[in-house]
Formats: structure tokens, C-alpha cells, sequence
């Protein structure tokens, strides 16, 4: 099966370190392009690059102020992602809880043990 193009597919743009790095640091706020540049260490036609894919997907927008282009996060965008990972969390919640009860189980035969001798 073919993978989708990093350009339609918010679960491709974000399979890559340095764009969810750029998510990271847009989560804190609204940063030019040259401040990216600065934190992440990389290229500045790198950076743009990858803020363009982030564009594409929805994940970013931008909007100009005077000379600069300044980036924000669009949170509604990664929603699929959160879904997705929400049908996993209930499951490690269950089994985190059953082997909560198991230990608290354990800890009273334990401690029972101890009493009864």
C-alpha cells in the first residue's frame, strides 16, 4: 500500500522528529521563522520547509507582522491524532487497573501472610 504524501495526512506530517520539534516549540506560543531557526539549530530553508508541510496538513498558521511571517500552533488539527491515540489510552487504563488490583490483591495475601503466622 502506498503512504500518503506528508502533505495531506496529518499522521505523515508529524512522523518526522523535526516537525513535531517545531509543534513543540509552537505549543508555547507564536515564533517567527528565524526564532525556530535559532532553537532548533537547523537551516533556515529547512525550517521553511518544514513549516510548509505543517501549513499544508493545518497544523500551523501564520500571518504577517510588518517583515516578519509569525507561526502558531492550530490545535484543532492534530483532533485525528487524539483520537486515535484516545482508543489506545482506555485500553492501557483497563489493564493498568487490573494489574492495580492484582498488586493491591497481592499486598493483602502478603500482608495476611504476615499476620497469621
Amino acid at each position: 500500500m502506498a503512504r500518503a504524501a506528508t502533505t495531506t495526512d496529518v499522521f505523515n506530517a508529524v512522523a518526522e522528529p523535526r516537525r513535531r520539534q517545531i509543534l513543540d516549540i509552537l505549543a508555547d506560543g507564536e515564533r517567527s521563522v528565524n526564532d525556530l531557526v535559532a532553537e532548533i539549530d537547523l537551516a533556515q530553508p529547512l525550517v521553511s520547509k518544514h513549516l510548509r508541510v505543517l501549513r499544508q496538513v493545518g497544523l500551523v498558521s501564520v500571518r504577517d507582522e510588518g517583515r516578519q511571517r509569525l507561526y502558531r500552533l492550530h490545535g484543532p488539527a492534530l483532533k485525528p491524532i487524539h483520537d486515535w491515540v484516545a482508543r489506545y489510552q482506555r485500553t492501557w487504563n483497563e489493564r493498568l487497573d487490573a494489574l492495580d488490583e492484582l498488586l493491591n490483591e497481592l499486598q493483602k495475601e502478603e500482608h495476611n501472610g504476615r499476620t497469621g503466622e
